[in-house]
């Protein structure tokens, strides 16, 4: 197995709600995570190794199994996780978990099958002693071999090492469910009939069993994340790739990495980690910094990087200094990709672990 090219076929999913992961399967052309991950979003963004992020649709839920099926137009993987047929899963087999933990970078556990059928809640799970935290949600659950075994479910996180898996059989019975799906439109899969459900309504036009309409509904932003929003999609970004979390947006801008969101609960906090600073000279560029030369921006050092921030008090945001607030915002976006390739070139500085290398493969 090589996990450096099949890290490749693994996601980062990022919606208003947090962070998941989830894996590409070539032969469907589609990507695979958790329901719960998803949940309330019918578009998200998946995000690669190189950090570059791409829009996907949900097009297909089922909430009591946790699973869902999204399509990306924009991206076309070359790696996929291997799923030509349902293994049989043994106690003792060695398992890898692939994903974001946490929303960190890309990780891989290795752990054992403690138990292949671990019956929770009415359903068999593939239990594991392999470390499966939130953000592994909606990963592949790899064999020794590399061959897909299952997907990280944590939805369960009452003990210490001990991790579940959906078993690789249910995605195949959802794939053959989902493969009805010809329109690539959001659908519900009936979890009485097993029909699929494209619009809202609280029964099934089938069976008549009653369907949870909420799942249609995409989750409500914010008064404040419309405003954040506002600004970012005013410089050409879209927002959905620049949602992180509840009130939480990162996203590149150019080579420099942006950060938005609320502090102590007062402030809107706008702030990019730029570069690092030099191992020589610095009095100069600490000359600079101290210039106050980026109004209304700050530049400031914290563990010896470099970075440009902007702050405003949340009255702000909803007075009459609403739309200088906005402008300031959207500025500082295109000022954090003018400053780190500034400081490169007057100062000698090294960009920012942070700042992203431009790569045009998809894979």
């Amino acid at each position: 197995m090589n996990l450096e090219e099949l890290k490749n076929a693994v996601y980062k999913i990022n919606t208003a709600n947090g962070s998941g992961t989830g894996f590409y399967l070539k032969n469907n052309n589609i990507f695979v995570s958790n329901y719960h991950v998803v949940k309330g979003n019918k578009k998200v963004s998946l995000e690669n190794q190189t950090k570059d992020r791409f829009i996907a649709d949900v097009i297909y839920v089922n909430p009591d199994a946790d699973i869902a099926i999204m399509k990306c137009a924009t991206l076309k993987p070359n790696i996929s996780i291997p799923f030509n047929q349902v293994l049989d899963v043994q106690s003792r087999d060695t398992v890898f978990v692939l994903g974001f933990p946490f929303g960190m970078p890309f990780t891989v556990t290795e752990g054992i099958v403690s138990n292949a059928q671990q019956l929770l809640d009415g359903r068999n799970f593939i239990q594991t002693d392999a470390a499966v935290n939130p953000g592994n949600s909606g990963g592949p659950v790899l064999s020794e071999e590399g061959n897909l075994i299952g997907i990280t479910t944590a939805k369960f996180t009452e003990a210490d090492n001990v991790g579940f898996a959906i078993p690789a059989s249910v995605l195949k019975e959802e794939l053959d469910i989902f493969s009805k799906n010809t329109e690539g439109k959001f659908s519900l899969k009936c979890s009485s009939c097993q029909s699929l459900i494209y619009k809202k309504m609280d029964y099934c036009p089938n069976c008549g069993a009653n369907i949870d309409d909420k799942i249609f509904d995409d989750k409500e932003i914010s008064k404040f994340a419309k405003f954040i929003e506002s600004a970012i999609q005013e410089m050409g970004i879209n927002p959905i790739l620049a949602r992180s979390g509840s009130e939480y947006w990162e996203f590149y801008s150019g080579s420099a990495l942006v950060r938005i969101f609320v502090f102590q609960k007062n402030y809107l906090y706008a702030t990019s980690p730029l570069n690092d600073l030099p191992n020589e000279n610095l009095e100069p560029l600490l000359k600079y910094l101290l210039h106050d030369s980026v109004a209304p921006y700050q530049l400031g050092i914290a563990k010896n990087q470099i970075y440009i921030s902007y702050r405003a008090h949340m009255n702000d945001v909803f007075s009459s200094r609403s739309d200088e607030v906005k402008k300031y915002l959207s500025h500082l976006i295109i000022k954090a990709n003018e400053m780190d390739d500034f400081f490169v070139k007057e100062f000698g500085c090294k960009m920012s672990n942070y700042a992203k290398i431009e790569n045009t493969n998809n894979d």
